[in-house]
Parts: C-alpha cells; sequence; structure tokens
C-alpha cells in the first residue's frame, strides 16, 4: 500500500513524501479501512510544519478527515459490516491506502451522501458546531452581539456566518483584501471588513479566529470588555502576543478551541449527534464545501502544489 508519511519538520512541500509498505491486520476491536477519500486541510498541513511539535511526534501520516469502506474486521468487533462506509476520528493517518483504526473511533455514513460530500463532514462542521456552543456558552444568550470571523470567506468561515446568524448572533465577515469581501458579497448579505484597511467599525463583542499573528493581535484589542476571542488555528503561523493576552486577560475571555479535545472526551452517543447534525446540513446545502480538485495519492506534490494556489476554488480532495 502506498502512504504520506512525515519525517521532519518543514515545508509541507518538502517534507511529506510517500513510501510503499505492508498492510497491517487489524487487531482485537480494530478495523481496515480502505481509504476512499482524503480532505486536504490546513489542519493537516500546519502540524507538518512543526508549529505544534511540542504534541506531535515523527515520523507520521497527515490527514484527518476523510471516509472509507470496512474491509477487515479484528476479533470481536460486530458494531460494524463488511463493505460499511466510514469516518475514522480521533487521529490523523488517512492520507494512505489502507488504514487501522479501533472500531469504536469509526462512525457510519449514511447511503444518500457522496464520498467527497462525506470526506468533508468532520473537520469543519464539528469546529464550527463547537465554536458556536462556546459564544453561546460566553454569552449565556444571543442578544444579537457582533462576532467577527476571520478567513470568513474559507468554508469553514461561510459556516460560521450561517451558523452563527441562525443562533441569533449578529456574524461580522473579517477578510484580508477588499477582493475577497467582493465575491463574499454574493453569498453573504451581513458585514464585511476588510483587515487590510484600519477597522474604522464598532468593536466587536466576540472574534472566531483562524489566524493568529498580528492580525489577531489587531483584532484582540478590538473588543469590548466582557467579550470573548477563541481561536482555533494559525494560519498565519503565529500565535497571538502572550503579552496582550495578559494585558486584557480581565477584559477579554481568551480561548483555543481544539476539536480533538473534544472527540477524545465525548460520549459516543454525543459525537454521533453530532454528526446526525453535519449530514443534515451537508443535505440543506449549508454545510457542505465545493471541491476544487480530486488527486490521487500517487499525486500529493501536485495537490500540495494546488492547494497553495490563490486561484484555488475550494477543498482538495485526495483518492487513494
Amino acid at each position: 500500500m502506498l502512504r504520506a508519511v512525515v519525517r521532519a519538520f518543514g515545508d509541507p512541500r518538502q517534507v511529506i513524501g510517500l513510501e510503499e509498505l505492508q498492510r497491517a491486520a487489524p487487531g482485537p476491536g480494530e478495523v481496515e479501512i480502505r481509504i476512499r477519500r482524503a480532505a486536504i486541510n490546513p489542519s493537516d498541513l500546519i502540524p507538518v510544519t512543526g508549529a505544534y511539535r511540542s504534541r506531535t511526534t515523527l515520523p507520521f501520516v497527515p490527514g484527518f478527515e476523510g471516509v472509507g469502506e470496512i474491509v477487515r474486521l479484528g476479533e470481536g468487533v460486530d458494531s460494524l459490516a463488511l463493505g460499511r462506509r466510514v469516518l475514522p476520528i480521533g487521529a490523523s493517518g488517512l492520507w494512505q491506502d489502507y488504514l487501522v483504526r479501533p472500531a469504536e473511533r469509526c462512525f457510519a455514513v449514511p447511503d444518500d451522501l457522496s464520498d467527497d460530500q462525506a470526506a468533508m463532514a468532520y473537520v469543519n462542521p464539528l469546529t464550527a458546531f463547537r465554536l458556536v456552543d462556546a459564544v453561546q456558552a460566553h454569552f449565556g444568550s444571543a442578544r444579537g452581539q457582533r462576532i467577527g470571523v476571520t478567513a470568513a470567506a474559507s468554508a469553514i468561515g461561510k459556516m460560521l456566518l450561517v451558523l452563527l446568524a441562525e443562533a441569533g448572533f449578529q456574524p461580522v465577515a473579517l477578510v484580508r483584501s477588499a477582493a475577497t469581501a467582493a465575491r463574499l458579497k454574493e453569498s453573504f448579505s451581513g458585514e464585511i471588513i476588510s483587515q487590510s484597511a484600519p477597522l474604522g467599525a464598532p468593536p466587536l463583542d466576540a472574534v472566531l479566529d483562524a489566524v493568529g499573528g498580528e492580525p489577531g493581535n489587531a483584532l484582540f484589542r478590538h473588543i469590548h470588555a466582557g467579550g470573548a476571542f477563541i481561536q482555533y488555528g494559525a494560519l498565519s503561523g503565529l500565535q497571538l502576543d502572550p503579552m496582550l493576552v495578559a494585558e486584557r486577560r480581565e477584559d477579554v475571555a481568551f480561548s483555543f478551541l481544539w476539536l480533538r479535545n473534544w472527540v477524545h472526551s465525548a460520549p459516543r452517543a454525543e459525537i454521533e449527534g453530532v454528526f446526525a447534525r453535519s449530514f443534515a446540513g451537508i443535505r440543506a446545502g449549508i454545510l457542505g464545501s465545493a471541491v476544487d480538485s480530486v488527486f490521487a495519492l500517487a499525486d500529493l506534490a501536485a495537490a500540495l502544489a494546488r492547494h497553495d494556489d490563490p486561484t484555488r476554488s475550494g477543498k482538495l480532495i485526495l483518492a487513494p
């Protein structure tokens, strides 16, 4: 079987290699899955750079999100059947032809979802749900608070704009350029602010941030006392200034949301319920993501080059 592997931190296009190895048999309580589709997300690539090296062990196979079908059952597995499509969650490793994973960490996919839809039903939708839940927990109830969303034209950014409005908040789309703002206006009628210009708008009540770095610092200063700043990504490669966070600690609640922390602590029934919400949102057209291209795993180098292309118009999918 073919797999992608990272043996040193660095530029993903330089340090992610491909190698052949023998398939492993599933042990007791495990299943072997043939991966049908795997998504390429920023959350897959950021650990490759070494940004989270304190919690990343080398070597590793990237890929947190995808869908596959069960081809072998380990001893004692009776909750899943051969041929069943599942989402294996809780650890990286999906950028390979076959994957062995505990049956307890695999969740059945409805028959009416395509492989491409199912491959993107985990990371972005569940992260978006957790972020909106965190905002609701902070304020107690939604009363039209202005909630800034960075990288608002991204797949998860668009999901957050919809979910925040449905929850009774006033989402504010924060984008990097006027061109991005113009594109976003085609699907979002609310407030849009370009971060390339000074923030002349009123202060925000909270920010859901995927960027970090100096853009995040500027927004942190722009939040009302009593507000919240929830970071869930670091597309800039940098965290917020710790001194700034400490300086405003009494005014603004800061937290970092890691989806996998919740995934590893939530009861299985709760995770199943959230996946049901995700599947329903995909069917309704509000949680789906556009697909730019599908690449064979053997063409990973081309897929990573396309990921960095500013003309990319959607998600990239690997088809091992």
